[in-house]
């Protein structure tokens, strides 16, 4: 199925929206809970599958939705359509402060290899399947787990991505990432990972003990703030049991609880 032609505009910088514009019979589908809004005229329906393949019977629903199931998605997707008369829009946004990252599919040979969780919408007619990792130590310590997002057509999509988003091409080289900063890349890109340097430099270098490669002729996605660290930067922060931060015990701390009344 050929994916239906799309208009958009990236609204934001830090924490963007991405305004899909659909001509009568349009479609979008995307992440359970993604949409912002939208206009008089789009009908939405919840469905178990993407769309890609219409004559698809029930056994093919569920076996696409066992797969989505598997990279901890909604097993349903929304399907946005312009039932209306005349170009309406639908709005999208990412679940945490980042970027959006607007992708023609078929400029970057028809499929992408993403992180589980960065798909966000695309054109009615693109295929959401998923990938495994080819080797066990990739799985097990690549930050990414065994299943990766596979994404095929030749439409417009979109993922997101926390912080700043990098485009590397590589042409026949090598990149060493950190394992949380991958956000896509190309098929003709290998990913596996390797010992981050020394003993010493795995367990006090503060990069991990282990660090992501990627090799061949393609593109590759990078993000400047993984989610999971942002997260855990959070948590280091929140209040302890007691209901204070870990910062009060500190002269700062003491002087800012003053002057709030605590």
């Amino acid at each position: 199925m050929k994916c239906h032609e799309i208009d958009y505009e990236i609204l934001g910088h830090d924490m963007q929206i991405v305004e899909v514009e659909l001509d009568p019979r349009e479609a979008v589908v995307a992440e359970a809970g993604a949409m912002n809004y939208m206009e008089d005229g789009i009908s939405f329906e919840a469905r178990m599958g993407d769309g890609s393949r219409p004559g698809e019977g029930l056994f093919d629903k569920l076996m696409s939705a066992g797969k989505r199931a598997l990279t901890g998605e909604s097993v349903f997707l929304t399907h946005f359509t312009n039932s209306g008369t005349g170009k309406k829009r639908v709005a999208f946004a990412a679940p945490y402060p980042g970027k959006i990252l607007p992708l023609n599919l078929a400029s970057v040979g028809g499929e992408l290899i993403c992180q589980k969780d960065a798909f966000l919408c695309a054109a009615l007619g693109t295929e959401i399947s998923i990938a495994f990792t080819k080797r066990l130590g990739t799985g097990f310590f690549g930050g990414e787990g065994f299943i990766l997002q596979r994404i095929l057509g030749d439409g417009m999509v979109f993922v997101h991505a926390c912080g700043t988003i990098v485009e590397r091409e590589l042409k026949n080289g090598l990149l060493r990432v950190d394992t949380g900063c991958l956000v896509a890349f190309t098929p003709g890109i290998d990913y596996a990972i390797e010992r981050a340097g020394s003993l010493k430099s795995m367990f006090f270098g503060g990069e991990g003990l282990f660090i992501a490669t990627l090799q061949g002729t393609g593109k590759v996605w990078l993000q400047s703030l993984p989610f999971s660290r942002m997260a855990d930067r959070i948590l280091e922060h929140a209040p302890s049991s007691g209901g204070k931060s870990r910062g009060e015990g500190s002269v700062l701390g003491r002087v800012g609880g003053f002057l709030s009344g605590d």
